[in-house]
């Protein structure tokens, strides 16, 4: 396969904190879908149940590490990458925030801070010591998120006091969450005013709809991003290449005019700034990561 020719700032670090790469893991093809197949790679299965999805993007990923071969391993989220996968196959899942860990030096800010590089792996104390290890501003970031006073590890073991959380217990997407999960919901946020802490029920934000409206804009990103990948190993974008759902979002892309890419920024910018707003009073959300739990392989998600 591709084999960059550069080391990315994520790399670089975990190389420098003694990281070691084994291999490469499977992936659903340009990361499109949420379940673990594609054409090239086949079926990557769940190691709890052979039988069911490993969730995607990061399906390979996930199932190195909820099966023992590696501790952790590397994933990237746009759209769910890293949290799906992780709540099917029963890992730690993180999508920092915007800017806390760097994608440079060629794929800084990628689709205006929607998608990020960082992990998967078995335990909360891994997920920050690897925040401790990949987070941090390099020249030329367009946003900068101050680091922390001491380590993420460190914060492990100090008390939290009373934290104000907001519990999801309605669906945020489309899809209607499976009483199984929301009954889970529920019993950790009983959980919590046990422990102390005040919990609120929160309501989506936002309209399913406008996400999706903001996901196929983005489509024209990403057609752009292709065609220059395409050029740099000598291959074209056509049937022969791409499985018919990217065939489609590739030319869905193509046709998308250039003058509504300002409409696309202002719409995740105000889609951001109610999100903020609505959830600024929280320390903590509490909420489904996946409305469902692992479907069997050749469904849609």
């Amino acid at each position: 396969g591709y084999r960059p020719r550069t080391d990315s700032h994520y790399f670089r670090r975990a190389r420098h904190a003694g990281l070691r790469t084994i291999g490469r893991t499977t992936c659903p093809e340009l990361g499109t879908s949420g379940m673990s197949e594609s054409i090239l790679n086949g079926v990557t299965a769940n190691p709890w149940n052979l039988e069911r999805s490993a969730g995607g993007s990061s399906s390979g990923a996930a199932a190195a590490v909820a099966s023992g071969i590696t501790p952790i391993a590397h994933a990237s989220d746009g759209g769910g990458s890293i949290r799906i996968p992780a709540s099917w196959c029963g890992l730690v899942g993180l999508n920092p925030s915007r800017g806390r860990v760097s994608g440079g030096p060629n794929n800084q800010d990628a689709s205006f801070g929607r998608t990020r590089e960082f992990v998967l792996c078995r335990t909360v104390r891994d997920m920050a010591a690897a925040l401790d290890v990949l987070s941090g501003p390099h020249p030329g970031d367009p946003f900068i998120i101050v680091q922390p006073g001491r380590p993420c590890v460190e914060e492990l073991s100090r008390p939290t006091g009373s934290l104000r959380v907001g519990a999801a217990q309605t669906k945020w997407g489309g899809t209607d969450v499976e009483p199984q999960i929301l009954q889970a919901v529920d019993t950790i946020a009983s959980l919590l005013e046990d422990m102390g802490h005040l919990v609120t029920e929160i309501d989506p934000p936002y309209d399913p709809g406008e996400r999706t409206r903001i996901s196929l804009g983005a489509c024209a990103l990403n057609a752009r991003s292709l065609e220059e990948a395409a050029r740099g190993i000598g291959r074209k974008v056509d049937e022969n290449t791409l499985e018919p759902v990217n065939l489609k979002l590739y030319e869905y892309g193509r046709c998308f005019p250039p003058a509504s890419m300002g409409d696309l920024l202002e719409d995740i910018r105000r889609f951001r700034y109610r999100v903020g707003e609505a959830i600024d009073e929280f320390d903590i959300l509490l909420t489904p990561t996946m409305p469902i739990v692992a479907p069997p392989h050749g469904g849609i998600y």
